[in-house]
């Protein structure tokens, strides 16, 4: 059971996608081969230093990334459609009636080629959508290519090359091991690793049966398929290098996905350009005067006034200066709430960890953000945390409505300040929770906007698990100390923080739960754990601690194995809600979990069914109809993994540790699970001694990254 990597996304799009005669793989059931400690020496690659031509070209590429992101949302910019019955509606129906009838000739020859090739016609669509309407004729040329769609291994797209080209369809073909190196670096990105090492890379074509791996590495870089970097290795990892105090520093060589490439270099690039801009307020110049600040000494001194006029300026966003901050840290309700305001005031990038308790400092922090007239907001990663952290006080207790909004909804304009003319954020604070779940790419794209100057404080609880996609954007820069930290001092109260905490030192001992907070039951094997925890679900917990079924939820490592989701979930349906799944499986008061990205689960309830779609309801009120195309992707959701439950928390949780599942467990994954339940913890254990060993030895999986590095060079080029 490995569907449950850390920080691994859990769903696939489709199950199927595989040459026949094939099992139907889910691509977090079937890891990709890891490289070996005992990797061959690696290949001569050129090491691409920033400062060189081809650090350069990273540079432009990195701008041309930056300048798409700022387009988002920009007025103008693209994808907008004109106006309902202004000119031009007739050309672009007819124009979109074209492109509807080319994409669908394109749809037809692409899986004619798939069918050629004894790979499932019902790859078209994806195949489409990657490749564009040439689609067909890229296959029929490297049909290789295919790899790099949904659920396809290799094997599958070697079989697929044999179809097409018969005995032509070799394994040192060079279209073979260059789509096999892309497909090593995105199964690593699917662990989580922003970039691999290029000895691992080298071991994994081997395994795969390249003859020239090193040869083929080296054509994937030339021909940029991946991106190569050189990084000097420093403390403990220099040390378990061979390396020594009087020597040269080790180094190692990385490969990258250009994507997560340029991700990470303009996501240090954004944090660096929001310092390098920050410029604090100033206290004015009479004290008396709290209006005469920075931005009426500036129109003073450019002659204008107010009668100067009709045509005056927009007038300069408030900077409250470092009395005014004083004067709010010092109101704050709690000392490491008065940390929070004190550094927020003197830096543009925040760093703030804690426990969930702790989110009251972010709150603080926001509430005296705006009652200094600055434009400030916070987002979150869920509905759910929204809706928490703006019931926190003292948010609650302002009458107008608390300035939060999810991550999601902010980005995409849903919600939120608005854009500036520029297309940048309208903020001149955003504090962001669940910061640990930003991956580099997400992360790359909120830095991008925000305006020079703007303070973004990143707050979360490192102890829990990293994001779905990849990277480790909040553990790097906590260890870059690139910037102030606050930790805060407000501890989770009760035996479930109690537990959680003892978890997060490597710690696993039992506490004191006189209302039953905390329950643990053993089982000797998955199939009693299933037992065990529907019976909780159904019975015990509504029954004794009055918390009612739909209020608790089941977590477990994986979707599959004895006690992973998909057993959990049909033995919850048959004792909750039977029925014969007349809508796509589904039955009208189903608990489901609404996956439409990695890393994004919402969970809903089943109204009802028709030829339109599943008529949704969420825990808010809101609704949303899923076309029959699309019912596929959902689950059954009284049953999760953890990984789509971050960012959620349910007044009752049961976490189901199976037999198998000793191999899923860190430190990470238990924290977090432990961490789910508000007033109730269950945890049914079938695990022995492997629950144990995972919180005192294994703290998390590892990930490869370059962010780290990469602000280290760029502290360094500045000093």
């Amino acid at each position: 059971m490995t569907d449950a990597e850390n920080g691994a996304p859990e769903e696939t799009s489709a199950d199927s996608g595989v040459v026949p005669g094939q099992a139907s793989p889910d691509a977090r059931d079937t890891p990709a081969a890891p490289g070996t400690p005992d990797a061959p020496a690696a290949p001569e690659a050129p090491a691409a230093p920033r400062q060189d031509a081809a650090g350069d070209d990273r540079a432009a590429a990195v701008a041309a990334l930056a300048e798409r992101v700022r387009s988002v949302g920009r007025p103008g910019g693209d994808g907008d459609a004109p106006a309902p019955g202004s000119a031009g509606t007739g050309e672009a129906a007819a124009d979109r009636a074209a492109t509807d009838e080319q994409r669908a000739q394109a749809l037809k020859d692409t899986a004619e080629v798939l069918t050629a090739g004894g790979a499932p016609a019902s790859l078209a669509a994806a195949a489409v959508a990657v490749f564009g309407d040439g689609a067909a004729q890229q296959l029929r040329d490297d049909p290789w290519l295919v790899l790099t769609l949904p659920a396809v291994r290799p094997e599958h797209a070697d079989g697929f090359a044999r179809g097409l080209l018969g005995p032509a369809a070799g394994p040192g073909d060079q279209r073979r091991a260059k789509a096999l190196v892309g497909w090593l670096l995105e199964q690593a990105a699917l662990r989580g690793h922003s970039a691999l090492e290029i000895g691992e890379v080298v071991s994994g074509l081997e395994r795969l049966g390249v003859p020239d791996s090193a040869g083929a590495v080296q054509a994937a870089v030339v021909d940029g398929g991946a991106m190569p970097f050189q990084e000097e290795l420093t403390g403990a990892e220099a040390h378990a290098a061979g390396g020594d105090e009087e020597d040269e520093p080790p180094t190692r060589t990385l490969l990258a996905l250009e994507r997560l490439a340029l991700a990470e270099e303009s996501l240090a690039d954004g944090l660096v350009r929001l310092m390098s801009t920050f410029v604090p307020g100033e206290d004015p110049a009479d004290p008396a005067d709290p209006a005469e600040g920075a931005g009426a000494g500036a129109a003073e001194e450019n002659g204008d006034s107010e009668e100067d006029g009709a045509e005056a300026a927009e007038e300069p966003p408030a900077a409250p200066g470092p009395a005014a901050w004083e004067a709010a840290a010092a109101a704050a309700p709690s000392s490491s709430a008065t940390a929070l305001v004190r550094a927020a005031a003197e830096s543009a990038l925040v760093l703030h960890t804690g426990g969930e308790a702790a989110r009251a400092e972010p709150a603080a922090l926001l509430a005296a953000a705006t009652g200094l007239g600055l434009r400030a907001w916070a987002a979150t990663w869920t509905d759910h945390g929204r809706t928490a952290f703006a019931a926190l006080a003292p948010l609650a207790e302002s009458p107008a409505p608390a300035p939060v909004a999810t991550l999601a909804e902010l980005l995409a304009g849903a919600a939120g300040p608005g854009r500036a003319a520029d297309g940048t954020l309208a903020l001149d604070l955003l504090i962001v929770l669940d910061a640990p779940l930003l991956d580099v790419e997400l992360a790359a794209t909120l830095l991008e906007s925000l305006a020079d100057g703007t303070r973004l404080v990143l707050s979360g609880d490192p102890g829990q698990l990293w994001s779905a996609g990849p990277g480790r954007f909040f553990a790097d820069l906590l260890a870059a100390k690139a910037c102030p930290a606050v930790a805060s001092r407000t501890p989770d109260f009760g035996p479930i923080g109690e537990l959680v905490s003892g978890v997060g030192i490597g710690e696993l001992q039992p506490v004191e739960a006189p209302d039953k907070e905390v329950v643990i039951l053993t089982a000797k094997d998955a199939g009693e754990a299933v037992h065990r925890a529907v019976q909780l679900l159904t019975d015990s917990i509504p029954r004794a601690l009055g918390i009612p079924a739909e209020q608790v939820v089941l977590l477990t490592p994986g979707h599959g194995g004895g006690a992973g989701t998909r057993a959990l979930n049909a033995a919850a349906k048959a004792r909750l809600n039977p029925g014969p799944g007349r809508f796509g499986g589904f039955d009208p008061g189903d608990r489901v979990a609404d996956s439409p990205t990695p890393g994004h689960t919402r969970p809903a309830r089943v109204l009802d069914g028709d030829a339109a779609g599943l008529h949704l309801e969420y825990p808010d009120g809101s609704r949303r109809t899923v076309p029959p195309a699309e019912v596929g992707k959902l689950r059954h959701g009284w049953a999760l993994t953890v990984h789509q439950a971050v960012g959620r928390r349910w007044p009752g949780a049961v976490v189901v540790l199976p037999d198998d599942a000793g191999a899923a467990l860190t430190r990470q994954w238990v924290y977090t699970a432990f961490g789910r339940g508000e007033r109730h913890l269950s945890v049914v254990h079938a695990a022995g001694p492997a629950l144990a060993q995972a919180v005192a030895e294994r703290p998390a999986a590892p990930r490869t990254t370059r962010l780290r590095a990469i602000l280290a060079e760029n502290a360094a080029e500045s000093y």
